[in-house]
């Protein structure tokens, strides 16, 4: 007999087991339902899972042995434990020496031609010569000077000079306006009753009458100079320009120019033409608020036949003209 008789001749037989078969499943399934419904509540006698019994407790990773081994620098080696590490003491005398910057003793064998100082000490230039340099190269602070480096660059109100203060050993100054070393003046007698009063000690010098006399006013604008009153003031600015206070003058974050200040009819300055609180802007086109502008125009005044300066007076801008002969 083939299967499709036997199916057809037993089929009631078969839907009733198959029907007899569900109906089992679902018994259990409803008599777990109600058994877990029905159950007491709370976890008193509860046993704990198996599996979780064999996992081991979570723990913060340590860091222990890779600064045990420290493969970053294996010169230092580990950075477990204490490490010791020793600081140079400075000397006593050292730092006694930085206390008083002002009265530093003068450096020997550096040169400060030009100075522009900022108020942020970072940007104040200088222009320096070194020991054994043939010529000034311009350096800021943290810049070497021989085997010094410099300090600072600003303004030392004990001598009346910009100056340059230089580190890497006894702090030492080197000043921009040195006062040039005279004869020892000879003893003084009895003052007369009509003797004139001595001049205050310290301030503005009058020019040279040499040098004024070689200085030709054509005009407010306009001045004939001899050349070898040039070379002198080059050669003696210190001296010549120690009665005059230079300051950069800042506009919108720029350095726009010098401000003069100190200045007399009587002066060298005065004498050229300028006055108080005048604002020097270029000397024959380079502009003064940069600092290599100035040196370069520092360094060709002595071939110069003519030399165009423009100041700011008075918020007013204006030109003098020097026609050097």
């Amino acid at each position: 007999m083939s299967l499709d008789a036997l199916l057809k001749k037993y089929f009631p037989a078969v839907v009733l087991g198959l029907l007899a078969l569900a109906a089992y499943f679902q018994a259990a399934g409803l008599s777990q339902l109600l058994g877990s419904a029905l159950a007491p509540q709370g976890t008193e006698g509860a046993q704990p899972s198996p599996l979780s019994a064999r996992l081991p407790a979570f723990e913060k990773p340590k860091a222990t042995a890779i600064l045990e081994r420290n493969p970053f620098d294996s010169v230092t080696g580990p950075l477990v434990g204490e490490i010791d590490v020793e600081f140079p003491q400075a000397e006593a005398n050292q730092v006694d020496e930085i206390h008083e910057p002002l009265t530093a003793p003068a450096c020997e064998g550096v040169k400060v031609h030009i100075i522009t100082e900022s108020t942020d000490p970072l940007w104040s230039f200088a222009a320096i010569q070194g020991p054994g340099d043939s010529h000034p190269t311009l350096r800021r602070v943290g810049d070497p000077v021989g085997e010094r480096k410099v300090a600072y660059i600003g303004f030392n109100p004990l001598e009346a000079s910009p100056a340059v203060w230089l580190e890497g050993g006894p702090l030492c100054q080197s000043l921009m306006f040195v006062e040039q070393p005279t004869a020892r003046p000879a003893e003084k007698k009895p003052a007369q009753a009509d003797d004139a009063p001595a001049a205050p000690k310290g301030g503005p010098s009058t020019v040279d009458p040499d040098i004024k006399s070689r200085i030709q006013k054509v005009s407010d604008t306009e001045f004939n100079v001899d050349r070898g009153v040039l070379d002198k003031i080059l050669e003696n600015q210190a001296e010549l320009m120690k009665s005059a206070r230079i300051v950069p003058e800042q506009k919108d974050g720029q350095v726009v120019g010098i401000r003069l200040f100190g200045v007399r009819p009587d002066t060298l300055l005065g004498t050229l033409g300028l006055q108080n609180g005048d604002r020097l802007e270029s000397i024959n086109g380079f502009d003064m608020g940069s600092p290599e502008k100035a040196l370069e125009a520092y360094a060709r005044l002595r071939t110069a036949s003519n030399m165009s300066v423009k100041v700011n007076r008075r918020g007013q801008p204006m030109t003098i003209e020097y026609k050097i002969k």
